[in-house]
């Protein structure tokens, strides 16, 4: 591209096009991506960057894949769209349906499909509520959820996410979502799954539809559990009849070197929610996958209580078509061994940065890691403002990703350093992202 169309571009740009999290001042020099490869992204200027993100935790498979291009464009030829309401199908919706199936949690026996993490969240929250409906139970609604938390800004995913940042300026959040302490150790010793079983008997076990949870938190801040703490939160669900929603919208194929990362902990939910790497962000594609239980009252219900929640794009068989696609690249070049591999590398490379001076914590799984900064490393006191800083550094030297944006008070948090590279990246890119933020974090701070 030339300069004067970049320009035009750019100009054309800030006056028309709303962004997601706009804020015009950050939007004054943008970076318009062309091209990508793997785990490199290319500007229109010629710069080229390691994708430090798989742009937003979803570009799995890696860029420039022809092969779900061509899935796409051979799935249009033959049938475009079609309606998957009840009484209609496609092939490749059945297709990924049962193929998803095969690679996730064994107690799951039924795929609802959406188009994005937040609408897969929101009919989760639908499904729980209307489970408990077809069992006698109606006053069981309630859903809850975690601080830090990321479950996307639809409404009711909002009220869901525990981030103050992304309620302040749509405020009220919908009635019936409750909010309580995560596992994280670093910040919070002690905290674990008996913050839920307080929640649970202080609203009232009767009143509760679901619990909700990213097995390992992504956009709040790369938050692993510790490693007792999903098998509590399962027994405390089923002594209360109690759902577990599990979030695997960032976690699902193999970010964490597994399939689906609850599997680290031998731990299966009632419900999963995914999106993102399901077609490795080639196309929009998201979905509901439910225990047999939930799955049965949804058939065996009479037509007074039937499901009635639908979207147009449920079932899209283009999209469908590329996740089959996807999910064989996963498997042909074992994709998810590959981030067990490189998570290991990535991991080791990440704790070789405790010794900087802003450096609080590092922690992740697989391919999936944080950098927490703080000002003083005996107090923990969060540091904030300074994370753009780092990443402005970072992009100066070849690395784009996003941060965590940090915060004080009751629930403190330090800017954040988030990590999700795609899962084809090598060895030399592993270690050159943590030559970079040995840079980069240093520089900021200067």
């Amino acid at each position: 591209m030339e300069t004067r169309t970049i320009s035009g571009l750019v100009q054309a740009d800030q006056a028309h096009l709303i962004h997601p999290q706009h804020f015009a001042a950050d939007h004054q020099t943008p970076v318009v991506y062309v091209e990508g490869e793997g785990a490199t992204l290319r500007d229109a200027e010629g710069h080229e960057y390691i994708d430090g993100l798989s742009q937003l935790w979803n570009v799995n498979a890696g860029h420039g894949r022809f092969e779900l291009a061509e899935a796409a464009a051979a799935q249009m030829r033959r049938l475009a769209y079609a309606s998957a309401y009840v009484g209609f199908t496609n092939e490749p919706a059945v297709r990924l349906a049962e193929r998803l199936l095969t690679l996730t949690y064994k107690n799951l026996s039924g795929v609802y499909f959406t188009t994005a993490g937040a609408e897969s969240n929101e009919a989760a929250f639908k499904i729980a509520r209307y489970f408990w409906k077809r069992r006698g139970i109606p006053t069981k609604t309630k859903i809850i959820s975690r601080i830090h938390g990321y479950h996307g800004v639809t409404m009711a995913a909002m009220s869901a996410t525990g981030m103050p940042v992304f309620h302040k300026m749509f405020a009220p959040t919908v009635p019936g979502f409750i909010h309580i302490l995560p596992s994280y150790p670093y910040r919070y010793p002690g905290s674990g799954a008996e913050a839920l079983e307080e929640a649970i008997r202080r609203e009232g076990p009767e009143t509760v539809a679901a619990f909700i949870a990213e097995p390992v938190m992504g956009a709040g801040g790369v938050i692993v559990p510790t490693p007792d703490y999903f098998a509590k939160v399962r027994e405390i669900c089923d002594r209360h009849q109690v759902l577990f929603i599990a979030d695997e919208v960032i976690t699902a194929f193999g970010r964490t070197g597994r399939w689906f990362a609850l599997d680290h902990w031998g731990v299966q939910p009632d419900v999963v929610t995914f999106a993102k790497a399901v077609t490795s962000a080639y196309l929009p594609l998201g979905g509901v996958m439910v225990s047999r239980a939930i799955h049965q009252a949804i058939l065996d219900a009479p037509a007074a209580e039937r499901f009635m929640h639908a979207a147009t794009y449920s079932g899209h068989p283009t999209c469908c078509a590329v996740g089959l696609a996807n999910l064989n690249i996963f498997e042909r070049e074992r994709l998810v061994e590959r981030a067990a591999t490189m998570g290991t590398r990535l991991q080791a490379g990440l704790q070789t940065l405790r010794d900087l001076p802003m450096v609080g914590e590092v922690r992740g799984l697989g391919l999936i890691g944080g950098i927490e900064l703080v000002k003083d490393k005996a107090t923990k006191e969060p540091a904030l403002g300074v994370a753009a800083k780092v990443l402005g550094e970072a992009k100066k030297r070849g690395l784009i990703t996003r941060p965590r944006t940090g915060q004080s008070g009751d629930y403190p948090i330090g800017d954040t350093i988030c990590l999700a590279p795609p899962l084809v990246i090598t060895e030399a890119q592993v270690d050159r992202i943590i030559e970079i933020l040995r840079e980069s974090i240093p520089a900021a701070a200067s």
